[in-house]
């Protein structure tokens, strides 16, 4: 399991803009940055749906965390 300190690393990483909510189009962006070119805005919505628990389409820092940790 991840630690916390390296987990929002991750997170703050995806949040380009930093206002603390990860986006669609910041999640693509970045997992096209590191490489992964099959990652749409349609792939990145389905990515964060599983993770999203307020269903508000984004994720916050607690969310990518939950979802980090299991």
């Amino acid at each position: 399991m991840a630690d916390v300190d390296s987990i929002r690393a991750a997170f703050d990483k995806y949040d380009v803009n930093g206002d603390g909510r990860i986006t669609a189009t910041e999640y693509a962006l970045v997992a096209r940055e590191l490489g992964d070119l099959t990652t749409s805005i349609a792939v990145a919505e389905a990515v964060i749906k599983t993770m999203d628990t307020n269903h508000d389409g984004e994720l916050t820092f607690d969310e990518f965390l939950a979802a980090r940790q299991g």
